[in-house]
């Protein structure tokens, strides 16, 4: 039996239909069932959340693999960046260590590090270490920038691209290797069905072009069509504009200043999409998944 958590997200729901697909016996920690669509008739249900250990420690029996894709960018009702993303995998670790788990498999983050600015990239670093130091063998995948079309990011800023301007915070320098998550889903399964050589094995997923924020940007532009200027906003008028629209919207605002930010430091692998084309997956430029070549 394996344990899936993030299901319902881009790369767990993309990873389910590939498990699925190969026969695989999966058990989905869920909130809502409805969210899984189609497959829920197909998965095992473990209702639950992150913020609630007994949810979990009790969707563990009789596991053998977990796969941890379960992640927050932003503050939630149930629990901060960091008890969702950080003390959350550190809990689940330790359940899985008692359950007698045989391989814990957790998605990171390029960059990740104790000391970095974003509060999401600092409690990826502290759940990476709960993962190294635990006894399980272990699989990090670390990526930069997950993406496909139609997903929350690219369809908020495809409704910015109806502005006559298009807004981009700050210079639009930070440096990105942006992955479909289709290829993201073809290296976690790859992963899972190597033999382990070693306990813990890490791999950074990064796509086959660096781009900064700004080229991804106009790479969006030029797919849907829209002839826009980018418009430099200012990191800090973006840091209390977007502080503001939380406090009014609160959960329904659609964008944070701690997902902003994110967009504001690069997250690149120095090995580039080697470990990506070493677990057997040829990555798609993004302009090839967008459409946006000529």
């Amino acid at each position: 039996m394996l344990l899936l958590t993030g299901a319902t997200g881009l790369v767990g729901s993309t990873v389910l239909g590939r498990l699925l697909a190969q026969g695989e016996q999966v058990r989905c920690l869920v909130r809502d069932p409805r969210r899984l669509g189609s497959q829920r008739v197909r998965v095992q249900i473990a209702l639950g959340d992150l913020t609630d250990p007994p949810s979990f420690r009790n969707a563990l029996r009789g596991v053998h693999t977990v796969v941890h894709l379960a992640a927050a960018i932003r503050d939630q009702p149930r629990g901060s960046i960091e008890e969702l993303n950080g003390i959350a995998t550190w809990r689940m670790v330790e359940a899985a260590e008692r359950r007698g788990v045989e391989r814990f498999v957790f998605f990171s983050a390029l960059g990740a590090s104790n000391h970095h600015r974003t509060r999401l990239l600092r409690a990826k670093a502290h759940a990476e270490k709960a993962v190294r130091e635990s006894s399980l063998r272990t699989i990090v995948f670390a990526p930069s920038i997950v993406y496909a079309p139609g997903d929350p990011w690219l369809t908020l800023m495809e409704r910015l691209a109806w502005l006559p301007v298009m807004p981009v915070t700050g210079r639009g320098r930070a440096e990105f290797q942006p992955i479909w998550a289709e290829d993201v889903a073809d290296c976690v399964i790859a992963g899972l069905s190597r033999t382990p050589t070693e306990q813990h094995t890490r791999y950074e997923l990064a796509g086959p072009d660096t781009l900064t924020h700004s080229e991804i940007v106009t790479t969006a532009l030029r797919a849907w069509s829209r002839n826009r200027p980018l418009a430099h906003i200012p990191t800090p008028l973006v840091s209390r504009g977007l502080r503001l629209l939380a406090l009014a919207m609160g959960t329904r605002t659609p964008a944070t200043w701690d997902e902003a930010e994110l967009l504001e430091v690069s997250m690149k692998s120095a090995r580039g999409a080697a470990d990506v084309r070493g677990l057997g997956v040829t990555p798609q430029p993004m302009e090839v998944v967008l459409g946006a070549t000529a």
